[in-house]
Parts: C-alpha cells; structure tokens; sequence
C-alpha cells in the first residue's frame, strides 16, 4: 500500500482577514504556523518518498514545517534532506486559483457590493470566471497535465507522495482522483493545515480519511 497525501497550507494572513487571495505571496499567521506543525505530527508515521507543493510562500512554509515537525517527531526523512533544507519539488501549476480584480478585496465587503448570489458564483462557480480571473475549470485545465506527468506516474509505482497546496488546486485535485463530480465540488470546503490522505493498491485508489479530529 502506498499513500498520497494532500494539505492545504495553514492559515494565511489573508486567510485571517478574509480577503481574496489567489496568488499574492501572502505569508502564514502564528496559528497557521502552527497548523503546519500539528500537521506533520500527524504524518509522521507514513512513509513519504517526495513531495510537491505550490510556488506560494504559504503552501512552501507549511510543507517545510510539517516536515521538519515530522523529523523531530522521529520520522525518518534524511532521504529528502538537502543540507539544511528540504527536497521539495515547487511548481506553479499547483498554485491557487487566480481572482483576477478580487484579490486582496475583502469576502464580506465584496458580497455586500456586489451580492452574495454573485460573489458565490465567483468563488465556486465551476466555469464562472471572476473579471480577469481562473475559473476552478481552468485550475483543473493546469493541475492535469501536472498530475499526469508528474505525481501519477509514482503513485502508480508504488511512492507515497505529500503535495501542499490551497483550496481551489487541491479541490482540481480531488476532481482528477474522481472523488467529486464538478456539481458537488464547489460544496467542498478543505480545512487549512489538515492532511487528507488516499490509500492505493497497486494504482488503485481503495479509500480516503482526513488525519486528526
């Protein structure tokens, strides 16, 4: 058996203050750092032959620390130890998915302008983009071929792999592993800094669990 292993980072600053994000460097909270500690003690007993994350400071902080909260815990990761730091593949194909003229714009302020109907469909309408922005059918175009050429294929032979990302890549994700269909995702809410883990059998995907309470 082998494992893939999905996280959404920790809590952002922006997360915090309830603003559109998508793919302004915006840094971890104190809590969020903590979420990402929390999160590698919970992994700390699967094995994890390499891991992928999110260009973002936010995803690239919170794979770091979990890892090395792991490490501490007593997992053994020397084989992604690169000096002092972490073997980490980073790409921007797992990125968040961009909200265009939204970003840095306040959730609640937005809907009281523009409404809620209207701000829902920006944020969780499959194809609905928001003005010069990604629809989650646009992420899910990026993620793919990633997916494909590069996390697939070693799920297929046999690796565990751990990928740090944000809600709307991981949710692409979770659409390509075909744990929802595009009606029911834009319902599926992914905590921060709390791993999901996929167990596989010789490719298979047999089953899926969040990790703590």
């Amino acid at each position: 058996m082998n494992y893939l292993i999905i996280m959404r980072h920790g809590q952002s600053q922006w997360n915090l203050e309830n603003r559109f994000t998508g793919w302004e460097d915006v840094d971890l909270t104190s809590a969020g750092e903590n979420e990402a500690r929390r999160a590698g003690l919970l992994i700390k007993d699967f094995p994890i032959d390499a891991v992928h994350s999110s260009t973002l400071k936010r995803a690239r902080l919170t794979a770091g620390i979990a890892l090395e909260s792991a490490a501490e815990a007593g997992a053994d990761l020397s084989h992604l130890r690169d000096g002092d730091g972490w073997l980490i593949t980073y790409d921007h194909a797992l990125r968040e998915r961009h909200y265009g003229d939204l970003v840095g714009l306040n959730k609640a302020e937005t809907a009281e302008k523009y409404g809620n109907e209207q701000v829902q469909q920006w944020r969780r309408g499959f194809e609905v983009r928001p003005p010069n922005g990604e629809s989650l059918a646009d992420v899910v175009e990026r993620v793919r071929p990633y997916y494909d050429a590069e996390i697939g294929p070693l799920v297929r032979t046999g690796k565990s792999l751990l990928v740090s990302a944000h809600g709307n890549s991981l949710r692409a994700l979770l659409l390509i592993l075909g744990e929802y269909t595009t009606d029911e995702i834009p319902g599926v809410e992914l905590p921060t800094g709390r791993p999901l883990v996929f167990e596989f059998t010789d490719g298979v995907k047999q089953k899926s669990y969040y990790l703590g309470e």
